[in-house]
């Protein structure tokens, strides 16, 4: 951010002014090459600090205990919060700064930020719980795959299920550390994984009982791994397909906002972009209401903690992003109707009538957004929480690009034989951004029969019980046993 505001802050880093409209001298090639490395320095720092930020947060607090795992879902909450406020700050005043005060004062507000956050962060340094790490998790899942691959052709079945006496699985005491998110994980799913960890001959381990090639025999906590990445990979497809909706408004939702009345009293005109910020505070006043007011009356009166589960949060989510779309559709029906009637580019209709379906936006990221957060966090091991962080912010780049690839298809196929394509122009009059959004509905409904039929049962995983055998230990849905000495 400190390159950024140099760049608007000292003339010979960017090219000069245009001097009349049109004419405009191109930048130098090193002053591109100064623009792009400031731009990866920020994406590289954005790309340290969204995952890590959240992983890092979690890690604070003990979830052994009742109060720590309360603390810990309200936290999810609360990051959101935050994470939004500061968004609605950037769009509604450091925008304005920058487009109508000064560039480097604008570039200069963020930039002082950044320098105050580093500088609370490094005070409170001692104060943090830092777990340390311990080898490459995706080393480690690359060598699971290896393993499993190599031992594919054993026949781990007999005629009774597993059959205990051909092997066993690796586990070695040190792996043994509880984790919450591996103990609900069943041996008994994705069972072509368990070949990594079945020993198949004494010459496997050392005298130690240690894995004399790790990328021939894993353990069963790196199998489990990777199982757990395998597991949340159905409810991460769902989440994509809220992301997606949200992503409309972002796009399609301002261009709703540039033809319609966005006039504010007499001298007063609403930027576009700031139809965004009705998004956000849906999702703040939902945060606040749901923590502040409902959870501690439902404590007070029902005497239990009476939170919505993941499942619940997730579903109403979808929902929210349904409704979303057809309000959306229903309105530009309406706008386009009263500006072809009018004969003008703008419609009469208020931009205040867009409000319903961005705060439906607002509401969609609030229930499934914040839900599937904590879903990716609490259902990976410990030692993946950074990923986890990592795959929700991926989730919304995929929507991002799904959008993209969307209204390339409805494009080409729609104008395909000389029609008028349902997008694409600078005026939506003549488009039919109304028939796209009821296509998004439709594939709205289509993400929630998948998440309520298929992917739900993800969210709440079942254990199996274990009984005796022998001298192991038989889960209901697989066979272990101790390993040989």
């Amino acid at each position: 951010m400190a390159a950024m505001t140099l760049t608007a802050g000292i003339p010979l880093l960017r090219p000069p002014n245009c001097t009349e409209e049109g004419k405009c001298v191109d930048p130098d090639g090193w002053q591109l090459a100064y623009l792009f490395i400031s731009l990866a320095f920020i994406s590289t720092g954005a790309g340290g600090i969204r995952p890590c930020n959240i992983a890092f947060g979690a890690d604070q607090f003990d979830t052994n205990t009742k109060k720590g795992k309360s603390q810990l879902e309200s936290f999810f909450d609360w990051w959101y919060f935050s994470f939004t406020i500061a968004l609605m700050i950037a769009l509604a005043g450091v925008v304005y700064v920058q487009t109508n005060i000064s560039w480097v004062i604008g570039f200069s507000i963020p930039t002082a930020c950044l320098a105050l956050s580093i500088t609370i962060f490094l005070i409170g340094r001692s104060t943090y719980v830092c777990r340390k790490p311990q080898g490459s998790v995706f080393l480690d899942l690359f060598k699971v795959i290896t393993a499993a691959f190599c031992k594919r052709k054993i026949n781990m079945k007999s005629a009774d299920g597993y059959d205990c006496n051909k092997g066993a699985y690796y586990d070695p005491a040190d792996d043994m550390e509880q984790d919450e998110a591996l103990d609900s994980i069943n041996d008994d799913s994705c069972r072509c994984l368990n070949k990594a960890a079945l020993i198949t001959h004494p010459s496997e381990i050392d005298s130690q009982g240690r894995a004399m090639d790790s990328w021939r025999l894993c353990s069963m906590k790196q199998v489990k791994i990777l199982k757990s990445l395998a597991r949340i990979f159905p409810v991460w497809i769902a989440g994509i397909g809220c992301f997606l909706v949200m992503d409309q408004q972002s796009t399609f939702g301002i261009l709703q906002a540039l033809q319609m009345d966005r006039s504010l009293g007499k001298h007063f005109t609403i930027p576009p972009a700031w139809m965004g910020i009705t998004s956000m505070i849906a999702l703040s006043i939902w945060i606040f209401i749901y923590e502040q007011i409902y959870i501690p009356l439902a404590k007070k009166f029902l005497k239990r903690d009476s939170r919505l589960t993941m499942q619940h949060r997730i579903t109403v989510g979808i929902i929210m992003s349904i409704l979303c779309m057809v309000a959306a559709g229903v309105l530009e029906i309406k706008r386009r109707s009263s500006a072809l009637k009018r004969g003008s580019m703008n419609s009469p209709i208020h931009v205040a009538a867009l409000l319903p379906q961005f705060a439906l936006s607002g509401l969609t990221e609030a229930f499934a957004a914040v839900a599937l957060m904590e879903y990716f966090t609490l259902k990976l091991p410990q030692t993946m929480r950074s990923v986890a962080g990592a795959i929700f912010f991926l989730s919304l780049s995929i929507a991002s690009y799904l959008s993209y690839l969307i209204v390339n298809i409805m494009h080409a196929v729609t104008g395909a034989g000389g029609g008028t394509p349902w997008l694409g122009g600078r005026d939506l009059n003549r488009n039919k951004l109304d028939h796209y959004y009821f296509l998004v509905a439709v594939l709205g409904v289509g993400n929630l029969f998948y998440f309520t039929f298929y992917a739900k049962k993800f969210v709440v995983p079942t254990t199996g019980k274990c009984v005796e055998i022998g001298g192991g230990v038989k889960l209901e849905y697989a066979c272990r046993s101790s390993v040989p000495n």
